[in-house]
């Protein structure tokens, strides 16, 4: 019987693990705000403005770049909402869009950069 309370404890625990943030569960704290980030891409600067509240990231913008449509700005479109699902940006590159992909995840974590010093 006890096995199984200890058991079942520990799956709760589990499952409320996967429910927190990112940022909770590593110890990072934010100060909430509004928080522009700038990367390098293949053919000039990406630029984000990332919604961070005290627990992580609650909303992406690409405010500006000259990426082609494809692939480049259709993989930072999927970048975003991977980052917005996980709140991380320890992601992989797209695929035929690597120079898109990793100015996107540079420019977010430059905005993340600059909550974490308030």
């Amino acid at each position: 019987m006890k096995i199984l309370v200890c058991i079942t404890c520990l799956a709760a625990l589990c499952i409320l693990a996967g429910c927190l943030s990112p940022g909770l569960v590593q110890g990072i704290s934010y100060t909430p705000g509004l928080y522009e980030g700038t990367g390098k891409g293949y053919r000039g600067p990406v630029v984000v403005q990332v919604q961070v509240s005290r627990a992580g990231i609650e909303d992406i913008s690409i405010i500006g770049h000259r990426e082609t449509l494809f692939p480049g700005a259709a993989a930072m479109e999927e970048l975003l909402e991977l980052v917005l699902e996980t709140g991380s940006t320890d992601l992989d590159a797209v695929s035929g869009a690597t120079f898109s992909s990793r100015a996107f995840l540079e420019a977010v974590e430059a905005a993340l950069a600059k909550a974490q010093q308030k």
